[in-house]
């Protein structure tokens, strides 16, 4: 029954791809749909206020105004985080942040990070949740979109623009994330999550004491949280709190808004190019990277402790520590794949209560950071690799490197190389700076192996702009405020900058003619070898850190 639920949320996935697949493509290509006669005037509208041109950009100018447009977002919220006290939708006192973790909040959502270091219910005014929280959820997705965008355009068109920021942050918020939102929030509502500006409650519990019942703008955070692949919660509960996520159905709803967009939109890279198989190459590449490491963290979880079992207490159930009993294992072992998978960050159950080899599974997700991944990133991250395998397969049998009809030369591999390299970089160096000293040792709240998985987790999430955690680790300190902070900036911003440098490379170049020498890459062949080309990088660069982590721990288990 367990594994059907699971087999049963994927059949539903695979049968949305294709329709949002070609509405997306729609949006992005500029093509005209049943939605123009509402949405342009919209558009329009928006355009005539702030300015916009419509003239096309080249990939630098289109990657300087993502940069200077979020920034500017990003001070923005920062102030207001700061400010907050002020009686504006503010109706239980919540206190201005303190600096560090302003700093640390406003970097975590414009960079869809959404990694959260303090209590939502209690840190934030109803304001500051709307305006802020909210606000970039939907900023930071249509940037992360609008990025791949013109990625694929760099990649599918023969000319050197690449479109334009302004429109494309537009049209995805007002054409896809504005009114998915709006239905899955009247969704989460008819099965109760509170939408309302009302304080915190207090009630009377049956055992007689009292309770405060948090309360506010829940439903529409929600929405956009999970398709936007944001992550960050309402409550510090996240997705476990029975007001973000009430029922099975609610949970359904979640994992399919996580899959939905990221996975759409390979569908209609393969339309952008005009190459179909293409397309599903890569998803294909991406799926099966994906239902690999699922019966993993199913089956660590369904076995339970055997420490406990030692013990005498029966684990018949799995290892239900930290989890919902609404959910299960089933779908709670489902939720923390994909929500790692496609770099989400939302959660349903405690991460750091997970076995250790259901810990590996999460931690693998975002070492990889190619298994469909969020708004755009994931398929940038996933091209990126199969340029790669085209390189090196391509050298090793005597054919031309060629990709989507381009050469693949010297400066496209020393860009790729150096984006390849920057992920573990961005974890594994701050993972030993923060092991190495007290600040980051005396947050670490399990010794052992565990503790070394708690830090690289913090680090590994806020690299690949996940936002899950290890809630056991202790981040609300100047220390991990800022190094974080840096972190999520650095993983957002170089590794797409460099993405836009090399499809802007590849976009200058003459196309060339397919001849005999032309090594294919939309057959299943290349998606073997680029399957193990992301594999065999993701083990030399990380499996010494999971070797010392969560496989040392799950050897002492037995």
């Amino acid at each position: 029954m367990e594994t059907l639920q699971i087999v049963i949320t994927l059949i539903i996935f695979l049968l949305l791809i294709i329709p949002m697949g070609k509405y997306l493509f729609k949006v992005i290509s500029m093509e005209k749909s049943f939605v123009d006669p509402v949405f342009d005037k919209i558009d329009n509208f928006i355009y005539k206020i702030i300015g916009v041109t419509k003239e096309e950009m080249t990939w630098k100018q289109y990657a300087v105004t993502l940069i200077v447009t979020n920034l500017i977002m990003g001070l923005a919220a920062y102030i207001i985080l700061r400010i907050q006290a002020v009686n504006i939708f503010n109706p239980n006192k919540a206190q201005g942040m303190g600096p560090a973790l302003s700093f640390n909040t406003a970097i975590s959502f414009i960079t869809n990070t959404d990694l959260q270091n303090y209590a939502g219910e209690s840190a934030l005014s109803y304001f500051s949740q709307m305006i802020v929280i909210t606000f970039l959820m939907f900023t930071s997705a249509a940037t992360g979109f609008s990025a791949a965008a013109a990625f694929i355009r760099a990649l599918a068109g023969e000319k050197k623009t690449v479109g334009n920021y302004f429109v494309d942050l537009t049209r995805i918020i007002t054409r896809v994330l504005l009114p998915l939102s709006m239905i899955i929030a009247i969704l989460f509502v008819a099965q109760g999550v509170p939408q309302t500006l009302s304080h915190t409650k207090t009630v009377t519990t049956i055992e007689g004491t009292l309770q405060d019942i948090g309360m506010g703008p829940i439903a529409s955070l929600e929405a956009i949280k999970h398709i936007g692949t944001n992550g960050g919660g309402f409550f510090s509960a996240n997705s476990a709190h029975p007001f973000e996520n009430p029922t099975p159905i609610t949970n359904l709803i979640e994992i399919l808004s996580m899959m939905l967009i990221p996975s759409s939109l390979v569908y209609a890279f393969g339309k952008m190019i005009k190459n179909k198989k293409q397309g599903w190459v890569i998803f294909g590449a991406m799926f099966v990277l994906f239902l690999v490491i699922l019966p993993v963290c199913y089956m660590a979880e369904k076995s339970g402790n055997p420490v406990l079992s030692h013990l005498g207490l029966s684990q018949a159930m799995g290892n239900m520590e930290g989890k919902e009993v609404r959910f299960g294992i089933a779908q709670s072992s489902l939720f923390t794949t994909v929500t790692t998978a496609f770099t989400t960050g939302s959660v349903n159950n405690m991460h750091d209560s997970l076995t250790p080899l259901g810990g590996f599974t999460a931690l693998w997700n975002m070492m990889l950071n190619v298994v469909f991944g969020g708004k755009g990133v994931g398929l940038m991250n996933m091209m990126m690799y199969a340029i790669i395998t085209v390189f090196i397969s391509g050298l090793m049998v005597g054919r031309t490197p060629e990709f989507l009809g381009k050469k693949i030369e010297a400066k496209e591999i020393k860009l790729i190389a150096l984006a390849i390299l920057l992920h573990p970089i961005l974890i594994l160096v701050p993972s030993a700076i923060a092991l190495n000293i007290h600040s980051g040792v005396s947050s670490i709240s399990n010794a052992g192996y565990h503790g070394l998985s708690q830090v690289v987790y913090q680090y590994t999430t806020a690299a690949a702009n996940n936002g899950s955690a290890f809630a056991g680790l202790a981040t609300n300190t100047p220390f991990w405020n800022i190094t974080t902070g840096i972190v999520m900036l650095l993983g957002r911003y170089l590794s797409m900058i460099i993405l836009l440098a090399v499809a802007g490379s590849l976009a200058a170049k003459n196309p060339v003619p397919e001849s005999v020498g032309t090594f294919r890459t939309d057959n299943a062949q290349f998606t073997v070898i680029l399957i193990f080309i992301v594999l065999i990088i993701g083990a030399l660069t990380f499996l010494p850190t999971l070797v010392l982590g969560p496989i040392a721990e799950q050897l002492t288990l037995h």
